[in-house]
Parts: structure tokens; sequence; C-alpha cells
């Protein structure tokens, strides 16, 4: 690719207040304008117009926004998800498109071993005890009530292993735990057992989820593949929202199809009032607000590697493409 004019580069980041960390200016002429956030659509579009280079974090530019935005060369996408946009409509109006690796190594793997740990430990509910006054009520010591089990000598399973599947199963043998791993293609790692999806799912103590949301992964885990898995099991998703049917999730763990859940995505975010998963009370399920990827360290570091996407293309090098001209 040939150095491009970068004089002639007008920026807009659609939803600025997506990444709390220190944007820096590109290290080129251009002009520069953000927005807090962006509600898709027509507003999308009017706020492109002019605009060489598209930063989004979470706001969609499907083909027909695409097609109304002839300047438009280059969409960075502040995160490592590209489900939002639509690749083949930009490789058909050769649009670059670019994502972010490797910035959340270590939140998102801690925050996955916290749920775990949490539900493990039975921290929420025995949290909710204290508050109901039952522990300065017991005759004992201490209270028991909620079945604690150690995540030391448990089989954790993982459906994916990209960066992040690795750096949790890292953190999971440091931990005592057995890691088996089911993969698209195999892998070449000796600290890890491959195993079939079906044996997965029937053998996994702890089973997490470190995929991408496509149409082959939508719902991949449903009511049959809950039924599959152990009553004791734990399923914990720090992916993506849409890999798990939420009302089969809610619906096994009303009926103690599976132990419990962590998760962190859901399919539609901000969340709409009628998800299933929102209005669970339960004290083996705990649902966060997507904040996984968002430690300082990694806000900062994906910032950084954004604003590096952006100059490498404009540089005619462009740097962690997901899509190019067809």
């Amino acid at each position: 690719m040939t150095a491009t004019n970068t004089s002639s580069h007008h920026i807009v980041f659609l939803d600025r207040d997506s990444l709390i960390a220190n944007v820096r200016p590109p290290a080129f002429a251009h002009s520069w304008k953000e927005y807090a956030h962006t509600r898709g659509g027509e507003q999308t579009v009017s706020r492109l117009q002019g605009a060489t280079i598209a930063i989004t974090n979470k706001v969609p530019l499907r083909a027909a926004e695409l097609a109304q935005l002839p300047d438009l060369k280059m969409i960075a996408v502040a995160a490592t998800g590209t489900d939002i946009l639509d690749l083949a409509a930009c490789r058909e109006r050769g649009i670059v498109v670019t994502n972010i690796r490797d910035y959340a190594r270590a939140s998102v793997p801690e925050h996955t071993l916290a749920l775990m740990l949490a539900l493990r430990r039975q921290l929420v509910a025995y949290r909710a005890d204290v508050e109901a006054g039952l522990w300065q009520a017991s005759e004992r010591f201490c209270l028991f009530g909620h079945p604690i089990r150690d995540l030391a000598g448990s089989r954790l399973g993982l459906l994916g292993y990209g960066a992040l599947g690795k750096a949790v199963a890292q953190l999971g043998r440091a931990f005592g735990m057995h890691v088996i791993v089911h993969n698209r293609s195999p892998i070449e790692d000796d600290s890890v057992t491959q195993v079939t999806f079906d044996a997965l799912l029937a053998t996994s103590d702890v089973l997490s989820l470190h995929l991408p949301l496509t149409d082959k992964t939508r719902n991949i885990i449903g009511a049959p593949e809950l039924a599959r898995m152990q009553p004791t099991a734990l399923l914990i998703n720090t992916a993506r929202g849409g890999l798990v049917d939420e009302a089969a999730l809610a619906q096994a763990l009303k009926n103690g199809v599976i132990a419990g859940a962590g998760f962190d995505v859901l399919s539609k975010e901000p969340p709409l009032p009628d998800n299933p998963l929102l209005t669970l009370r339960l004290p083996n399920f705990i649902l966060t607000p997507h904040t996984a990827w968002a430690s300082e360290a990694a806000m900062q570091k994906l910032a950084d590697i954004l604003i590096g996407n952006v100059e490498a293309f404009a540089q005619g090098t462009p740097t962690h493409v997901v899509a190019s001209a067809a």
C-alpha cells in the first residue's frame, strides 16, 4: 500500500467516552472531531460526513451507512471484536479495518478468575447472609449453608485458545487446575489437553468461553449444551455476548442444571430491560457490566495501540488489519 496523503485526513471518534484513557494526537497533519457517544444510524452518517478515518468502539457501521460515506478510507475499531461492522461491505468499498489485539492480557483473565473464585467460594451468598444477620445469630464461630469448592484439583475447560484463553490457562494452572481445551484448529501446547467439544462440556468443572462472535459461534452454548454439562459446573463468559442463549441459561440456573455462571457480556449492550439475565436474583449468578477489559492499564494500552494503528495506516503500512480492499 502506498503512503496516504496525511494532510487530508479528517478523523472522527464516534464514542470517545467508551475509553477512559489519554488518547494522544496522531503524529501527522489531521483534523479531529470526537463525540462522547453516538446513537448510530442517521446520526453516525451525519457525524462521519467528510471523514476519512472513523474510530468506533461499539457504534455499528453497516452497509447502509457505509454507502453514504464515500470519503471513508479507514475504520479503526477501538476493541478486538469487529462484529459491529459489515466487513464484506468494507472490503467492497476498499475501507481498511483495524482492531486492537493483546491489550487486556492481564485484565480479562484476572476478571475471569475473579468470577470463578467468587462463585466457587460462594462470596455473593455469604455476603448476603451476613447482611441478613445470619452470622450474628449463629451459635458457632462460623456460618455454613453454602458448599465451598476449591479451584485446585478441578478441571478448567476453555472454549477457544487465543491470547486470552492462554492467559486464563496460565492463571488456572497457578491455582492448581487441570486445563482442557477445545479449539477450532489443533494447537501446539503440551501444557493443556485438547478434547472434543462434547468432552469439554461433559467433563469441565469450570467452562470459560474465549471465542469471537460469528454466525458459527452465536448461541454455541444453548439448552442442549447446558444439559450436557455437569450439575456442579460453572459457566464463565468474558468474551462476547451472544455466545450463550441467555433465556436457556436463565432457565438452567433456576432449575439447577448447572451450579452457577459468571458473565461480563450480554447479547445487547446496554442491555434491554427484558433481558432474562437481568432479572435473576440468584446467589450463583454474577453479572458485571462489560468491565473485564477495563483496567486503567489495559485502557491506556488500547488507546496507544489505537493511535498506532491510525498512524500506520496513514504511513501506508497498516497494522492489525481485519479487512482491506477486496
